[in-house]
């Protein structure tokens, strides 16, 4: 059994040295978000499962993931951004509404599969959410979780002075069933998933683990050289 906080850390380190040597900046926000995927590629996601992030500026956590799992090449994490390479970001606001039509389509062909979503509090500003998550709850998708990492910030901002939002109330409201949890706790992390809530609000710290970085928005992309001497 691997054990989550350890490999976290691990991944951490990687993400932020990776970064740093392929001179990208959105090391903060793939932080926030890297224990919430760790928890799930290494522990409760079942093989045949989705896992979709949609909070595209996390993405550095995720490539780094893949890279450890065997899913990509090495190469291409530790070379990201370089031609024929990965991207160093992705469009907001698109991956709930595929995640919700992958749990959709599983629901009419009978399966068991389940979809996992990250999004970000941020992203969720997004129209395009809001409309998926009204089909998730209007067709009942059992089979799909919505995980929020909740960072409180947005680019260079805090969300709430950007547009507030409240978003606990709001999936309540719809009639969601809505468990919060510490995003970076991964016995919580892996309590909550393993109940497979409709909707998971990981609450969590944006630059996680490095000191400089937690809760400042001037990280979200900055790439750390004073810092690293």
């Amino acid at each position: 059994m691997i054990n989550t906080t350890e490999k976290a850390e691990a991944l951490r380190k990687n993400v932020f040295e990776t970064s740093v040597r392929n001179n990208q900046g959105h090391i903060a926000p793939s932080l926030s978000c890297l224990d919430i995927l760790t928890v799930l590629y290494y522990h409760t996601a079942k093989p045949d499962d989705s896992i979709i992030l949609s909070k595209g500026h996390g993405c550095y956590a995720l490539y780094a993931i893949w890279a450890d799992k065997g899913l990509i090449p090495k190469e291409k994490w530790e070379n990201f951004e370089l031609p024929g390479c990965l991207e160093g970001y992705g469009s907001l606001g698109h991956g709930l509404p595929v995640a919700v039509g992958e749990a959709f389509a599983n629901q009419k062909l009978g399966n068991d599969k389940h979809v996992w979503v990250i999004v970000g509090d941020g992203e969720l500003q997004e129209g395009s959410n809001w409309e998926a998550l009204a089909f998730m709850f209007h067709h009942e998708l059992r089979n799909l979780t919505v995980i929020v990492d909740c960072n409180g910030l947005q680019a260079m901002d805090e969300i709430n002075n950007i547009l507030f939002q409240m978003l606990p109330g709001r999936f309540m409201g719809w009639g969601f069933e809505t468990e919060e949890c510490d995003g970076h706790d991964h016995i919580q992390l892996t309590q909550e998933l393993e109940y497979r809530p409709p909707i998971l609000m990981a609450w969590t710290i944006k630059g996680k683990g490095f000191d400089y970085m937690e809760n400042c928005a001037e990280w979200h992309f900055k790439v750390p050289y004073d810092e690293c001497k």
